[in-house]
């Protein structure tokens, strides 16, 4: 907490709307209460998310990686809030030895497997988590999971500027039978890679189909989980062009997703009808893939189906701030294919990064430059590295042969070097 600051805080009194109450949102608002330094007064914060409470629980179905063993990971910023502990508690794998990344061949052979050292102070290299518990325990540390805490089922339409500076921000509540325009001085978007903000205000800076699609689906097993795969998490190659991953999501439960390069994006609607499709489309195209893959496809809730689009785009900087006093945060700034299973720890750190850049900046230009200087160039390089990975993970022939031989040659280097 910083308490060097003998004069009023520029933020002081104003008014600060969070767009999206996810992972991004949630966490800028645990941020920057747990760094606020609390002689001054506080920001007014409001919170608002389009979609009802238990829409938003819903969503919440599924496991997500989040790492330590590289700077830009999420542990990092939730050690910073204080609450690294109750994260790795809830863990479903990854903490103490339980479970690691893994690459596996189509018949479930090990082709990596290597447990990559945490940066100091982490406990571990990275642990998979529910969607719904990290949500649960962000929501607590922004204060934000009491009843009223977040406007709820509240979509914002546009931002637009008053002569007085201020921001005047369009919303619709419900149906649309609740339109209200809300007045602040300053917007945190966190809406999301289908940002509607970010549509408004920069329409010429859409996401790029990436060319590949992803079925997904949560399994229920009545046992344990099938023991090629037990706590560990990661990919199958195939070397056909068909990936496949699978994570636990609790003691009985597995994710897994089938991906592959379509020239088309999906249409599925995903009804109950397009459910069994998309779980058939997955059975046939990882039909090449060894069991457990068919009982895993077979155990299939329909419920928890999915078919998406894969897409990503490149970040931006904020260079317009002092004309509109809009910061882009997570996805809403730079979206990251499904496939390359990041976006949580892009989030998280962008929201302590810009929330210490608030705490000690002097100005909001000064503040949001120190902001982009940290996240353009760690997003730029993880939205790169992760288009490589897509088309290294859907390799045929050659390609596929060489990432065979690389991956051969890193075990053979840790077994001389005793790693």
């Amino acid at each position: 907490m910083s308490t060097d600051r003998p004069y009023p805080h520029f933020l002081s009194g104003k008014s600060i709307f969070v767009i999206g109450a996810g992972l991004s949102g949630s966490a800028f608002v645990a941020s920057l209460r747990y760094s606020w330094n609390y002689e001054l007064p506080f920001p007014d914060i409001t919170v608002l998310d389009r979609d009802p409470r238990c829409e938003f629980e819903r969503r919440g179905g599924y496991s997500l990686s989040l790492v330590g063993n590289d700077p830009s990971g999420g542990l990092i910023p939730l050690r910073k809030m204080g609450i690294l502990d109750k994260v790795l508690h809830s863990s479903i794998a990854g903490v103490g030895g339980d479970g690691i990344f893994k690459l596996w061949s189509s018949d479930w052979k090990e082709l990596a497997g290597h447990r990559r050292p945490p940066v100091e102070g982490i406990p571990t290299s990275s642990v998979r988590i529910s969607r719904a518990e990290i949500r649960r325990i962000l929501l607590g540390a922004a204060q934000l999971d009491q009843d009223g805490a977040v406007l709820w089922n509240t979509r914002c339409t546009s931002i637009s500027k008053l002569p007085t500076r201020r921001l005047v921000v369009e919303t619709v509540g419900g149906e649309g039978a609740n339109s209200r325009s809300l007045e602040c001085d300053l917007v945190i978007v966190a809406d999301g890679a289908n940002s509607r903000i970010r549509n408004q205000l920069r329409p010429n800076d859409p996401l790029e189909y990436t060319g590949a699609v992803m079925r997904t689906g949560v399994s229920r097993f009545p046992d344990a989980l099938p023991e090629q795969i037990e706590r560990n998490w990661g990919f199958v190659l195939s070397g056909t062009g068909v990936s496949c991953f699978v994570s636990p999501v609790g003691k009985k439960d597995l994710q897994w997703a089938v991906g592959h390069f379509e020239d088309e994006a999906s249409t599925a609607a995903l009804d109950t009808h397009d459910a069994k499709e998309t779980i058939q489309r997955a059975s046939k195209l990882g039909s090449h893939i060894a069991e457990p893959f068919q009982t895993i496809i077979s155990q299939t809730d329909p419920e928890t189906v999915m078919c998406i689009n894969a897409h990503d785009k490149l970040p931006f900087r904020h260079s317009d701030i002092d004309d509109m006093p809009v910061v882009f945060i997570g996805d809403s700034n730079h979206a990251l294919s499904p496939f390359a299973g990041y976006g949580a720890n892009l989030g998280l750190s962008d929201a302590w990064d810009l929330a210490e850049q608030l705490v000690k900046g002097t100005s909001l230009r000064d503040a949001v430059e120190g902001y982009d200087k940290i996240s353009f160039p760690r997003a730029s390089r993880v939205v790169v590295g992760a288009r490589k990975r897509l088309r290294a993970g859907h390799s045929t022939g050659l390609r596929y042969m060489f990432l065979m031989l690389a991956l051969a040659v890193s075990r053979a280097l840790r077994w001389i070097l005793g790693r």
